[in-house]
This record gives C-alpha cells, structure tokens and sequence, in this order.
C-alpha cells in the first residue's frame, strides 16, 4: 500500500531534504524512524528538495508499507523523530500516486526583518535598509510574465527545462516583517533566493523596476541578484488532485 505523509520541518540541522552520503538530511532522519517503527526497508520519496537551512511548514513524501497504518502511526512516529521534525498527516493514496510528478502547485514564503529581533535570527533574513516595497511588487509581477526563469536556476543543475509557471508572486509587511509569497507549478534550484536577492536590490534602488525584463531575457544567472540566506525560506503548501488519494 502506499501512504502520504504530510510533514514539516525547521531546516537549520539538516543538509536539506535529500539524503546526503557526507552529511545528515531530513529524508534520512524520517526514513530510519519509519524502518524503526515499521521493521520494513523503507525508502520516501519527497514532493521536493529543498536546501540546506531551508525549512517546510508543509511538505508530502510517499512511501510503500504492507501494513495496515492509522492516524496513532502519527503518535508513534512523531515519538521516534527529532523535535524539529514532526509528522502532521497520513492519508492512504493510490498506487500510482507520486509526492512530486503529482504536485499542481507549490508555495514558499521568504521571511525578512525590517528592525532588529533577537527572536527572528534563525527565523528570517536582518535587512536593515530602507527598501522601497511598492518598486519590488510592481517587479515580482513582472515575472508572471514570462516561463523560461534560467537566470535564477543554480548554474550546474540537471534539469530538461527552465519554464515554470508562477500564478502567485507578492510581498506583505507585517509585524516588523516582510513576507514574498511566491506559489508555481514548479521550482528551480535555488530560484526563489535568486529572485527574492534581485527584488531586494530594486527595492534598494540598485536597479530599476525594468531591468527585471531585461534579466530574464539574459537567461544568464550572473545577471541577477545574489541569493539571500536560506534560513529565510520556507516551503508553506502543496497541492495534489483529489483523485489521487483513496
């Protein structure tokens, strides 16, 4: 049978989601805790790799297991896992389902503090400069016009395509912070710290509003901005069809 988990995490510990031969991962840690509980070899697939220090308020893996599990599996489970990884669901799917190749849409947010607060230093990104937020939203619209986002892709990445489709891209201010809400079909690696660096220095007035067209255009990573720091980036949501799940 095949399950879906729906976990979170807080990335700080871990070499990002995918395990990893040298360093420890968040697909590690779940996979002994399951071949713990459930005494079979396990293997989880994940909707996604996120980075080193990048955290998941929301994220699916799939996983094959003969056993007949229910919601108490989540207690057990949980029992077994660090405390800055938690199952939050289990949801029975059919045979066929895929945590990634079945994802409609993901979302992240980026997290940063516009004052200083001890409280958000492993939370968000300290950016203390006047950033002017209307040029950086009039900018992230820019990019749901256009598919091809190759000058925010990591240079060495194995990828067959750069197109993505983004349907949300905004930033909210709140409480002393500043949140980028980005949601697309997919993902390139690294992208959403690419983006969030260039947006940031159009906020800074480094470069015009404009300038994002002629970025894209490049299809060249030099262009853009600097990645910010991926302790401020968090996958948030995933969305499946419904006729997936049993």
């Amino acid at each position: 049978m095949r399950y879906f988990l729906e976990l979170e995490y807080f990335g700080k510990a871990y070499h990002g989601w995918q395990r990893q031969p040298t360093a420890i991962s968040v697909q590690e840690v779940v996979e002994n805790s399951l071949r713990t509980l459930l005494q079979e070899e396990i293997e989880i697939v994940g909707a996604g790799r996120t980075d080193a220090g990048v955290h998941a308020r929301q994220i699916f893996a799939h996983f094959d297991s003969e056993a007949q599990l229910s919601n108490e599996f989540i207690f057990r489970v949980n029992s077994l896992l660090p405390k800055d990884i938690a199952v939050k669901d289990l949801k029975h799917v059919k045979p066929e389902a895929h945590a990634r190749f079945d994802a409609l849409s993901r979302s992240y947010e980026y997290w940063i503090a516009i004052r200083k607060n001890v409280f958000v230093t492993d939370f968000a990104h300290l950016v203390l400069r006047d950033l002017d937020v209307n040029k950086m939203n009039e900018a992230a619209q820019i990019l749901m016009e256009y598919e091809n986002f190759k000058c925010f892709s990591r240079s060495r990445t194995d990828v067959h395509t750069y197109n993505c489709r983004i349907d949300r891209a905004e930033w909210v201010q709140e409480n002393g912070m500043l949140l980028f809400h980005i949601t697309a079909d997919r993902f390139l690696r690294n992208m959403v710290r690419a983006i969030v660096g260039t947006l940031l220095d159009i906020g800074q007035l480094k470069l015009e509003v404009k300038e994002m067209h002629r970025i894209i255009k490049s299809e060249n990573r030099s262009q853009a901005g600097a990645s910010v720091p991926a302790h401020g980036l968090y996958l948030t949501g995933i969305k499946y069809p419904e006729s997936i799940f049993i």
